[in-house]
């Protein structure tokens, strides 16, 4: 059982006074911590538990166990109490998790604290995601919900959608999902609704698809060979093949698309960093999954887009491998003050070669034949 803080005073002042005499020092203790004591309310004999499991270290494991075997019945009473204070439903939560009806009580619980549906919606079902996403007040207050249920594979992609909107027009920003801005705007620069006809069961399919395919189908052995452990990919490269009948991902909507970027495997990033729209493709490279074997793949991989390019260059986690900052180098569309900024750190060879290209900027030919002169080279 994870720690538990006690209620404060003001909490306890409002219990009848069975419930204060079952948490006075002494025998009544026991027979209240084994949920033996006669209490007017369920909600009551929840918040007496609770309070000797969080003050009294030797009835903690016996309040436990008691909470653990209460009835359905006696749980709902205490989630639907609204003086229940929101610490004891979150103490409740591995109790409540053996039921779904009782999972849908703790959603609409009215003391529930905005962190516990958070720590709910990210592994709810479908239909306990709905229930969350029908409360838009909380959604507006509390943003992380909606990142928790958006990283949720179960949420239906039309529940996700609705959220997105909601928050987006309200200009609430959910720093939780690394693709917000794009999602903001394309939600805010469509017609109000427009994502209602989002294919559930398309980005179902292709979210199950995607994730049969081995991540390690879109790295090569050479791609695995670059210097310092990092791959150095130069030029365009193909995107794997898709049976759109496994992965419907032609199917998808542009908000579906930028999930799937987020939730999906390296092969699902590896196409849809290439997608012709630039917020789909910037969306794959944010996705925190991203590795570095990727990310060194993809910054000398000139057939992409300008944005994925500087995205990459600008990530300092990725740019402090050699291998990711040479391929950047050799990439036309990394930006000039990076590629610049890069070239210092190159090894002496490798200054050269560079010094030669012909398929970069000029000026950042010019600036290695400078740093050439400076460390004495020819």
């Amino acid at each position: 059982m994870s720690a538990v803080e006690a209620l404060p005073a003001e909490v306890l002042a409002a219990l009848s006074p069975a419930a204060v005499k079952a948490l006075t020092p002494g025998p009544g203790r026991m027979i209240a911590a084994r949920g033996m004591l006669p209490l007017p309310r369920p909600g009551e004999l929840a918040t007496v538990l609770y309070q000797i499991a969080a003050t009294d270290p030797a009835l903690a494991a016996t309040a436990q166990a008691t909470v653990d075997g209460l009835p359905d019945k006696v749980v709902a009473g205490a989630l639907a109490d609204a003086t229940v204070d929101g610490r004891v439903l979150a103490w409740l939560v591995p109790r409540v998790t053996k039921s779904p009806a009782l999972v849908e009580a703790l959603i609409l619980a009215p003391a529930v604290a905005d962190a516990t549906i958070v720590a709910l919606a990210d592994r709810a079902t479908a239909a306990q995601v709905d229930t969350i996403v029908a409360n838009e007040q909380r959604l507006l207050r509390c943003p992380d919900i909606i990142a928790a249920l958006y990283g949720n594979a179960n949420a239906r992609m039309s529940t996700v959608d609705r959220a997105v909107e909601l928050a987006a027009r309200a200009g609430v920003r959910v720093a939780g999902i690394s693709a917000w801005d794009e999602l903001a705007r394309l939600v805010t620069s469509a017609p109000a609704g427009a994502s209602a006809a989002t294919d559930d069961a398309a980005f179902a399919q292709a979210l199950a698809g995607v994730a049969t395919v081995a991540d390690a189908s879109v790295i090569s052995p050479d791609d695995r060979a670059g210097e310092d452990g990092v791959a150095i990919a130069a030029g365009e490269d193909q995107a794997p093949a898709v049976d759109d009948k496994q992965v419907p991902i032609g199917k998808l909507g542009i908000p579906a698309k930028i999930r799937l970027a987020t939730l999906g495997n390296a092969f699902a990033r590896a196409i849809l960093i290439r997608d012709p729209l630039k917020l789909v493709a910037v969306a794959a490279i944010k996705s925190p999954g991203v590795t570095d074997l990727e990310a060194a793949k993809y910054a000398g991989n000139h057939g992409l887009c300008d944005d994925v390019i500087r995205h990459i260059a600008m990530r300092r986690d990725w740019t402090r491998l050699y291998g990711v900052k040479k391929s950047l180098i050799l990439n036309p569309k990394t930006p000039l003050t990076e590629s610049t900024k890069f070239l210092i750190h190159m090894r002496e060879r490798d200054v050269r070669m560079i010094a030669s290209s012909k398929g970069i900027p000029s000026a950042v030919v010019a600036q290695a034949r400078k740093l050439m002169s400076s460390r004495g080279g020819k």
